[in-house]
């Protein structure tokens, strides 16, 4: 299939994770020929959301660090003596201490069949493979099948829903939102009117069982990493500041907003934290760590002065943007957003191919250029630039790199850890550090109306830098907010903590912050994307995407505003899908990951009805 793929492009992208699914956007949109590949079979990478039996699947493969066999060693006889190579990873090292758990009677599970999942697809490499694989004319496949290889991401969206909506919270040390209002936009929020009652509104609270996870996995969509693109809520509406502290809250925020027109106000302390900093504003304890951890939302220890008083700018800036709070999260999770920018590629020409392995860069020894490709199937494939993601270089090229890493755990809950009558809402808490210099943990709760979860139950994401493994560093919060007891504490008694049924803890590797000469021996076409960092937003990854399509394409708009459908003239090629399987039809988007591990080997972009 490799064979019928174009020999030359103008970019080729190396990873589907946000910053180069952004890159290939760009460059798309503005009439560069780009290969966008990923040797995994679903998009996004670390940045992805999976259903729950492919979170089981990639829990699992995380777990036995398979490595990638080398099906043809022929492909060094595409090299020419004035070319060397620089060889790639064959194996995701980004992952480590994967650590899950289930809070309930897990073998009860064992032969549970998941609600509308698709037929188990062969291995990677398997003769039978002949088609798009069909639904299951059965019922589902058994949760043991969905181990051995990653469901579809993507869930049943429900009619009429883009993906690329957004719903609003608060956070729930502040104020709280109840979200009943928005379940228009939301597809799927309140009970609607007229609906059958319930057994939970009958009966009151239902115990969810692992049971009742595995079967409703499809319902699910966990995100590896949890961002919110702006910040958080109204802090004035607190009880837990004075009159006096909201009016020396108010005097500094205003600063803030035009801090750079006084720069005599903050250059003296320009080497120092923003925590130290806020020390010399005459501002109460309280107040700075209302600024530190529910307005900036900074590290109290790494962050300097100018780095706070923009992330402080940034947070009074959204407010009021998209209703009263500052803050977004993406329905479907946050792996919708890296898939929206493969879909815009792939309207402007971008060809997609998924479970495609790229073997080596190609160097021109007399020039130091990046020439091509050579991909697993033996094919080399020439380009101006290449875009790759930090975790396909080898350990030789990455031997100076000093890497960071981030705690994550992902709960699923059977109530809200907020305090409050509102059935549905999306809360942000912050815990602040019991130790000096240890990092605050991020808490990011979501209900179902975000479609992430299946109905009475929540999906908790909990984020910190690095200092040990994931669960010794977050198991000390989850312990303090939730009851880890299989049973609640009395049969009568209402629990005081939400009751997790299920939990994984692992450390990511953050590669945000690496500076390019870091590593050996790049050319300089070569650009490297990193994969998400700690922060709450998606700052990182957009500004390096903008800064290495500038690079490549300094005179060029970065990602304009599409046309007007009506004025965009289509070319007789562009019409009809050519014969291969490959297409750069405008009504196109990249296959769901089930469907397109079925082609076995690589990925074409797939039709598809009622896009954008």
């Amino acid at each position: 299939m490799a064979d019928n793929l174009p020999s030359e492009f103008d970019v080729v992208v190396i990873g589907t994770g946000l910053p180069e699914s952004i890159i290939a956007a760009a460059c798309a949109r503005s009439g560069q020929r780009v290969l966008h590949v990923d040797s995994k079979n679903y998009y996004g990478g670390n940045w992805a959301s999976f259903s729950f039996s492919g979170l089981l699947s990639w829990i699992k493969e995380n777990q036995q660090k398979t490595d990638i066999s080398d099906e043809r060693e022929d492909w060094r006889k595409l090299i020419l003596e004035n070319e060397e190579v620089i060889s790639l990873s064959k194996k995701d090292k980004t992952i480590q201490h994967v650590e899950d758990f289930c809070f309930g009677d897990q073998d009860s599970a064992e032969n549970v069949e998941e609600a509308g999942a698709l037929l188990k697809l062969p291995a990677f490499g398997a003769s039978d493979v002949d088609g798009v694989a069909q639904e299951s004319e059965k019922e589902c496949t058994p949760v043991e099948s969905t181990l051995a290889e990653v469901e579809s991401q993507e869930p049943e969206k429900a009619t009429g829903t883009e993906p690329a909506s957004t719903v609003e919270g608060n956070d729930p040390e502040i104020t709280s939102e109840n979200e009943s209002s928005h379940s228009t936009a939301l597809g799927e929020s309140a009970p609607e009117t007229g609906s059958a009652p319930s057994e939970s509104s009958a009966q009151g609270p239902k115990k969810i069982t692992y049971v009742q996870i595995v079967r409703e996995g499809r319902r699910f969509n966990i995100d590896l990493v949890s961002k919110v693109p702006c910040s958080r809520a109204d802090v004035f509406n607190s009880r837990q500041l004075t009159m006096v502290e909201k009016r020396m809250l108010m005097k500094f925020l205003t600063f803030c907003l035009d801090y750079e027109q006084h720069p005599e106000e903050y250059q003296d302390y320009e080497n120092s934290t923003f925590a130290q900093f806020l020390r010399t504003r005459k501002l109460t304890p309280s107040l700075q760590h209302f600024i530190l951890h529910s307005i900036a939302m900074v590290s109290e220890t790494d962050c300097s002065t100018l780095e706070g008083l923009q992330a402080t700018k940034k947070f009074l800036q959204c407010l009021g943007r998209y209703g009263n709070t500052p803050f977004l999260f993406p329905l479907y999770g946050q792996g919708e957003i890296p898939q929206c920018f493969c879909r815009l590629c792939a309207v402007f020409g971008g060809i997609y191919c998924l479970r495609h392995s790229v073997q080596c860069l190609v160097v021109d020894k007399e020039s130091g250029r990046c020439k091509a490709i050579v991909d697993h199937f033996g094919q080399r494939i020439s380009a101006n630039y290449f875009i790759v993601e930090d975790s396909y270089l080898s350990e030789s090229t990455c031997t100076n790199v000093c890497y960071r890493q981030i705690s994550r755990a992902v709960l699923i809950t059977d109530q809200s850890v907020l305090n409050t009558d509102a059935e549905q809402q999306v809360s942000i808490l912050t815990v602040p550090p019991e130790d000096v210099g240890k990092p605050a943990v991020c808490v990011i709760e979501l209900c179902s109306s975000t479609m992430t979860c299946m109905k009475e139950t929540y999906l908790v994401h909990l984020t910190c830098p690095s200092t040990k493994t994931a669960r010794e560093d977050l198991e000390p919060v989850v312990q303090k907010l939730f009851n880890l007891n299989a049973e609640k504490e009395t049969e009568n008694e209402e629990p005081k903590k939400p009751r997790v049924l299920w939990a994984v803890y692992f450390n990511m590797r953050d590669s945000s912050g690496v500076e390019k000469k870091s590593y050996d021996g790049l050319p300089s076409n070569v650009y490297v994307c990193s994969g998400p960092d700690s922060a709450l937003g998606n700052d990182c990854a957009v500004k390096q995407a903008e800064t290495i399509f500038h690079e490549m394409f300094p005179t060029e708009e970065f990602c304009p505003p599409p046309p007007n459908p009506e004025d965009i003239i289509y070319d007789e090629d562009e019409i009809a899908p050519e014969e291969s399987g490959f297409s750069n039809s405008p009504e196109t988007k990249p296959e769901s990951s089930t469907e397109e591990s079925s082609n076995g080997d690589s990925t074409a972009v797939k039709k598809e009805d009622n896009e954008e």
